[in-house]
C-alpha cells in the first residue's frame, strides 16, 4: 500500500517549504543570485541542507519558484495601478511608477530578478515577465490609439520598447543599491514622449 501523508505531515511540510522560500528571498535580497547557495538558504531557514532538497531540486528550481511568486505580485500590482478607465498617459505613468517604485524598495532583489546574470531556467521566467509587463503597456497604448488620445502606431513594438527602456534605465540605480525618484520622473516623461502624448500630459 502506498504511503499517504497525514494532514499534520502535509501542514508541517508546507510550513517548512514556506520557511525555506522566505529564507531564499532574504538571501537573494542581501547577496543576489550569485551569492545564493542551498547551504546559505538552509542556514537562514534553520533547517538541514537536505530539507531544502525535499522541496526544491536545486538552486535553479528554488529561484524559479521565488521569481514566479514575486513577479506575480509585481504584475498584479502593475495591472491594478494601470487598469482601464483612465487616460493612456495616466496608465503608462502608473506602470512605470508602480513597478519602479516597488523595485527601488528592495534594489538588490529587484536587480537580481531584472538583470543579474542567471541560469537558463531563471532567464526563461524573466522573458515571461517581460512579455506580461509589455502587455500592460500595450493595453494602455492600444486604448489610447482607439480613443484618439494617441496617434496610430505599432503597439507591440512600442510596448516592447517601453519595457526595454524601463529595464535599461532602472538597472543602473538598482545595481548601485540606490533609490532615485528623479529617475522614474524622467523615465515617465520619456515614455509619454515616445508614444506621442501631448505636451500637457507629460
Amino acid at each position: 500500500m502506498a504511503y499517504r501523508r497525514t494532514p499534520a505531515v502535509e501542514a508541517r511540510l508546507a510550513a517548512q517549504r514556506e520557511t525555506i522560500f522566505q529564507a531564499a528571498v532574504a538571501v537573494l535580497s542581501e547577496q543576489g543570485y550569485q551569492g545564493l547557495t542551498i547551504a546559505a538558504v538552509a542556514t537562514r531557514a534553520g533547517v538541514a541542507t537536505g530539507s531544502v532538497y525535499t522541496h526544491f531540486s536545486g538552486k535553479s528550481d528554488l529561484v524559479v519558484a521565488v521569481f514566479r511568486e514575486i513577479v506575480g505580485r509585481e504584475v498584479a500590482a502593475v495591472n491594478t495601478a494601470a487598469g482601464p478607465g483612465r487616460s493612456a498617459a495616466a496608465r503608462i505613468s502608473a506602470v512605470i511608477e508602480t513597478f519602479g517604485g516597488r523595485a527601488m524598495k528592495n534594489p538588490k532583489l529587484a536587480y537580481t530578478l531584472l538583470a543579474e546574470p542567471v541560469d537558463a531556467a531563471v532567464d526563461a521566467e524573466r522573458l515571461v515577465f517581460r512579455r506580461t509587463f509589455a502587455d500592460a503597456f500595450a493595453a494602455a497604448v492600444a486604448d489610447g490609439v482607439a480613443d484618439g488620445e494617441l496617434g496610430p502606431q505599432n503597439v507591440p513594438l512600442v510596448a516592447a520598447s517601453l519595457v526595454g527602456a524601463t529595464a535599461e534605465v532602472l538597472t543602473g540605480p538598482l545595481a548601485a543599491g540606490g533609490s532615485d525618484p528623479a529617475v522614474l520622473h524622467d523615465l515617465v516623461r520619456f515614455a509619454l514622449t515616445a508614444v506621442g502624448c501631448p505636451p500637457e500630459a507629460r
